[in-house]
């Protein structure tokens, strides 16, 4: 945390608060090539900043302002200087992860030095992603707090995963459309292919957390609204729901696999390219997590690599052979829909 807090360099805090603020996917923007690395690094850290507010400002009056006023700074006229960044209070961190948000948001200006290097159509990018993405956060705060903390139902849990990931997602594939044909418009269908490829993996974030999110009065699931805010989590009744809350919610991640499929297929790839090994990347760690969430509902795993260097071994031959990525991509959503066959009649959402 001092070390953060020391770094005078925009370039530097860039990338060394990105592995706390992105965990894994900080490994999958570094192996983007440099500019589209930088981009994507940028435009994360941003989101990160979003989410932050979300997390860390519980008034909902005060955190809808938070969001609405980082979403409009970026419409200035280009070379303009920014407005700061609305600053969280230390004090309403939880844990060290939260204290590096913090750092985070605090620190934005060194952020805003790296944007304002990157190109003019770059920059309208992420400012359009960063005030969409505002938006639905702005949304989701009012529709959590109308409805008492949780979620209604399937159709807005998919609008507030397609927020938080699928944008995200949308703005990587334009920008590496736009860099490889020049075109900036991306056809619909790739599109709704990336927001819904963003659903399953934000879908893996909130099977993740159900727990804590329970403890802090939020839930995704209408089948957990009678459990907002408890902490006994030890009760056998609260552990059979959360347990069949988590198994609905991956087999309803692992059927989007296609669109994920269809993404990759559809994008520009060089022969060699970092991108679409990142790509990969990105659902070999879905595909690992999801493992592992099969094994917490108490259900046979499908085989795959457990450690994160193994796949990183793995992703060399995804840089240099397009043959071998689609294959990997072909066999991780074949063994999702397998396995999303198989649960689907034990569940329904």
């Amino acid at each position: 945390m001092e070390a953060l807090q020391g770094v005078a360099d925009p370039e530097s805090f860039v990338w060394r608060i990105l592995p706390h603020a992105a965990r894994t996917f900080a490994a999958c923007i570094t192996l983007l090539p440099a500019e589209s690395a930088r981009a994507a690094a940028v435009a994360y850290l941003y989101c990160r900043i979003l989410d932050t507010y979300e997390d860390l400002i519980p008034p909902p009056g005060e955190r809808e302002a938070a969001l609405a006023d980082f979403g409009r700074r970026f419409q200035v006229s280009d070379g303009a200087p920014m407005q700061p960044a609305v600053r969280v209070d230390a004090s309403r961190a939880r844990d060290q992860r939260d204290r590096t948000h913090v750092v985070l948001v605090n620190r934005c200006h060194l952020v805003d030095e790296v944007y304002r290097t990157l190109s003019p159509h770059t920059r309208r990018d992420i400012a359009e992603l960063v005030e969409a993405m505002a938006a639905g956060m702005i949304w989701s705060s009012r529709t959590f707090g109308d409805q008492g903390g949780a979620l209604r139902d399937a159709e807005q849990l998919s609008r507030y995963c397609r927020n938080v990931i699928g944008l995200p997602f949308f703005f990587a594939v334009r920008l590496l459309h736009q860099q490889r044909t020049g075109e900036p418009a991306v056809p619909d269908a790739l599109r709704e292919d990336c927001l819904r490829a963003g659903e399953m993996v934000q879908l893996a974030n909130i099977t993740r957390d159900i727990e804590k999110d329970l403890g802090r009065g939020v839930a995704y699931h209408p089948a957990l609204r009678a459990d907002l805010g408890r902490s006994d989590l030890d009760d056998p009744g609260l552990q059979e729901r959360i347990r069949q809350v988590r198994e609905e919610l991956l087999v309803r991640a692992l059927g989007m696999a296609p669109a994920y499929e269809r993404m990759m297929g559809a994008m520009p790839f060089q022969a060699i390219s970092l991108t679409r090994a990142s790509g990969v990347l990105m659902l070999q760690f879905t595909d690992r997590y999801y493992r592992w969430c099969a094994r917490k509902v108490g259900r046979a795993a499908w085989p795959g690599p457990r450690s994160a260097f193994s796949l990183m071994l793995l992703t060399a031959g995804h840089v240099v052979s397009a043959r071998w990525a689609g294959s990997t991509v072909r066999r991780i959503t074949e063994r999702f829909l397998r396995f999303a066959a198989l649960e689907e009649s034990r569940t329904r959402y």
